[in-house]
């Protein structure tokens, strides 16, 4: 939709709910986003059939899960670990078509990278300064979840919020 588009009638879409992972170890996944970017654990469950098997399409789907909130957020974070069926292996890069990434925004690049590298996570590189279009002068940097996924870090420039 453009600027130029017309809406005739209610809005169809009206927020997002939330935004769903599938990691192979649903303990170890909720430690990493609640340690490293300070989510908080809403609610577990565990789910076999039902709605679930029929959504995703496998009359066998058993799942744990979690949602988690995302900082400074109504927004959550779903993170699904099936046991039933077991994941299939997949490259999880920034250049493969389907892979996502989920970007949280910090005020202090310098704090939450001294604590990725204290925790031993996986960067893609050292922060880097964003010198072209609408985010230049903020910085960022890509690191990778304990499943491989991969997790934007961006600090807006000075006088921005977001």
């Amino acid at each position: 939709m453009t600027d130029s588009t017309v809406r005739i009638g209610p809005a169809l879409v009206t927020g997002v709910n939330h935004v769903g992972l599938t990691v192979t170890d649903l303990e170890r996944s909720i430690a990493f986003y609640t340690e490293v970017f300070e989510c908080d654990v809403v609610m577990r469950q565990e789910k076999q059939g039902g709605y679930l098997a029929e959504i995703v399409g496998y009359p066998d789907a058993d799942v744990k899960m979690a949602h988690l909130r995302l900082p400074g957020s109504e927004s959550r974070l779903e993170l699904f670990e099936y046991r039933s069926p077991r994941s299939a292996p997949r490259a999880l890069e920034p250049r493969n078509v389907g892979n996502a990434h989920i970007c949280f925004v910090v005020p202090d690049m310098d704090a939450l990278y001294a604590r990725l590298v204290e925790r031993r996570v996986e960067t893609f590189s050292p922060p880097v300064q964003v010198d072209t279009g609408a985010n230049k002068g903020g910085v960022s940097l890509y690191v990778r979840d304990p499943d491989g996924i991969t997790v934007e870090v961006f600090q807006p420039p000075p006088g921005r919020d977001r």
